[in-house]
């Protein structure tokens, strides 16, 4: 598992519950001490618990790495969660990353291209 010091809020994370539940969201509150962390569930193997905000200790979770997201669609969906979640820093972040991809397109398109050696086609485009 992490750190206890490495969570902030927003972070997203995985772990269970204290009823031993599966849970997989993301931290809206540490604790002062960074001893427990308030989790708003996402997912859950208990669907009463998908879209309630619990306490749990931070040992008990682990942070999943960041993914850079350059999709107009996964964009967009992304956009309504920070909408519905009215977590207004996220929509503003989401916005940009939007806008970017709209004003230079082929940019973000020539990141998702792969060379691969020894193949005559020579790239495949991952879209």
């Amino acid at each position: 598992m992490v750190e206890n010091n490495l969570f902030k809020n927003g972070d997203w994370v995985q772990g269970k519950s204290r009823d031993g539940e599966l849970i997989h969201g993301f931290i809206e509150t540490v604790s002062d001490n960074r001893e427990i962390v308030k989790v708003n569930v996402v997912e859950s193997d208990n669907e009463k618990a998908v879209g309630k905000s619990i306490w749990i200790p931070s040992k008990w979770t682990e942070k999943l790495p960041d993914l850079e997201i350059s999709n107009e669609a996964h964009l967009l969906a992304l956009i309504d969660l920070a909408l519905l979640s009215k977590d207004e820093t996220w929509f503003m972040e989401l916005s940009g990353k939007l806008e970017s991809i709209k004003i230079h397109p082929k940019i973000t398109a020539r990141k998702l291209e792969v060379q691969i050696p020894g193949n005559r086609i020579a790239k495949l485009d991952f879209k």
